[in-house]
């Protein structure tokens, strides 16, 4: 029996679905690692998806008779990540954890355990990429949040899905 691992594949700039559509469409079990930001676009603010690893996904390969080259020559592949003109494995273990914090359409999913006194970064809606201190937490999935405005702290009352601890 052959053992099997991960391999990290690069894809061609904004050619992540196309490369992932490709190898699945060939038999191989692909990961790739999605988180859901909010950006800013005219005058107002639109959420948006984007590989967190960007340019890279992963592959689960036969570690023995890999099939390097049809990895190499798909659509959408620009190569597969070696050294020493061999494909590397990524360890397990991470890609396993990768996989856990991911819901099942393959977006990273914040770790819903925070605290107060923790320091957050906003992930989604017009403050997103500020970071703010949890002042309360709430039981309805609601946290009330510190934020540093113009030099005035601010308390906002935020959804938890919308902040990623650091």
């Amino acid at each position: 029996m052959t053992e099997m691992n991960w391999y990290l594949v690069q894809f061609k700039p904004n050619a992540d679905r196309i490369a992932e559509k490709n190898l699945v469409r060939q038999g191989y079990r692909v990961f790739l690692l999605m988180q859901k930001i909010t950006k800013r676009q005219s005058s107002r603010f639109v959420n948006d998806m984007r590989p967190l690893f960007p340019g890279y996904l992963f592959v689960y390969l036969s570690s023995q008779s890999g099939p390097w080259r049809s990895v190499n020559s798909t659509n959408g592949v620009s190569r597969l990540v070696s050294f020493s003109n061999t494909p590397s494995p990524v360890p397990s273990d991470f890609v396993a954890g990768l996989i856990k914090q991911c819901d099942d359409a393959g977006f990273l999913q914040a770790d819903r355990d925070l605290l107060v006194g923790d320091t957050v970064q906003i992930s989604q809606g017009p403050f997103a990429s500020f970071l703010a201190t949890i002042d309360a937490l709430d039981a309805d999935e609601r946290v009330w949040i510190l934020l540093d405005l113009l030099g005035q702290k601010s308390c906002i009352r935020i959804s938890k899905s919308n902040l990623n601890p650091l």
